[in-house]
């Protein structure tokens, strides 16, 4: 009897222990799996607009962002560690920007290594910049000159900000859609006005805006609208066209908006510009509807539109 009931505590043992031992095995399963399920999603696959295949971070945590719109990423909320100053210094919202160390222009390779990024996010679709940061961080070019919508909502995608960027754009379209219908509402503009924005480069090079900066926000409203040579700038997919100051007649719309540039002989350009006969005798110059306004503070970025929404109705009602 003794041995049967030894017999029988020995079994009891053994099958608690091969319980204990499967559960444990179940439990590190289990654990595997997790970890195995986290290791995969901090990663993965993402195509640019030029067809670079790109594994990025689910969760960028040190991003450097070269090019325009900047202050798309700040409609985020998003932090960088580095990043053109030339795309920020003296906009609008250049306050809003800290603790963001300048990469230079073009952009500085050996500072950019420097501070260790997870994900690089530029404008230029140069090859040899591309090939040098990508054996940095994965890399991305970003099309600059897409629409906001657009621009932001794949911003949103890359950066994990997805719900942010939609409600950002509802946000702004209800906010704008406001501003321009009060603006017809009270005379201060008619529907279907054509609108032209100008600037000169160094080098007296005159170029009208098409898909970039204060054009973009424009031309989004529904109400001003591209004259017809604009309209085919924009049909080709460019930014901006150069032009000569005798084609003035045929690309200047209803309204015509100045970018005031930064360097002096642009500059000097401009004032003579405005001083010529052929600028005097163009329909907007004499109905007093011109317009200026500083290049940096013109942007197409979605902190910028923000700030146009203030400001083009004080333009246009002057």
């Amino acid at each position: 009897m003794k041995k049967l009931n030894r017999h029988i505590l020995i079994c009891s043992l053994l099958l608690l222990m091969g319980i204990f031992m499967a559960a444990c095995g179940s439990s590190n399963e289990e654990t595997n799996k997790k970890g195995t399920t986290t290791t995969e999603a901090t990663t993965r696959m993402y195509k640019d607009y030029l067809d670079h295949e790109v594994e990025i971070p689910v969760n960028p945590q040190r991003v450097v962002y070269h090019g325009e719109g900047y202050g798309d990423l700040l409609a985020l909320n998003i932090n960088t560690v580095g990043a053109g100053f030339s795309w920020i210094t003296n906009y609008a919202w250049e306050d809003r920007v800290k603790d963001v160390e300048d990469v230079g222009f073009p952009i500085n390779v050996e500072k950019t290594l420097s501070l260790k990024p997870d994900l690089i996010i530029i404008g230029t679709s140069d090859d040899k910049t591309y090939s040098q940061l990508s054996k940095i961080a994965p890399t991305i070019v970003l099309d600059t000159f897409a629409p906001l919508d657009q621009r932001l909502t794949e911003l949103g995608d890359i950066l994990n900000k997805k719900d942010e960027a939609a409600q950002w754009i509802d946000d702004y379209t209800e906010k704008a859609d406001k501003m321009w219908n009060s603006l017809v509402a009270d005379g201060s503009v008619k529907p279907d006005e054509t609108a032209s924005v100008l600037t000169y480069y160094p080098g007296d090079r005159l170029f009208v805006m098409a898909r970039a900066g204060l054009s973009q926000v424009l031309y989004d409203s529904n109400v001003l609208k591209p004259s017809d040579k604009i309209q085919k700038i924009l049909d080709d997919g460019t930014g901006f066209a150069e032009i000569s100051t005798e084609l003035l007649p045929e690309y200047a719309g209803d309204r015509i908006f100045i970018l005031t540039p930064v360097d002096d002989e642009a500059k000097q350009s401009t004032k003579e510009m405005m001083e010529s006969p052929i600028w005097k005798n163009l329909p907007a110059v004499k109905n007093g509807h011109v317009y200026t306004i500083d290049i940096q503070k013109s942007d197409s970025d979605a902190s910028t539109r923000e700030w146009l929404l203030t400001q083009i109705p004080t333009m246009l009602k002057k």
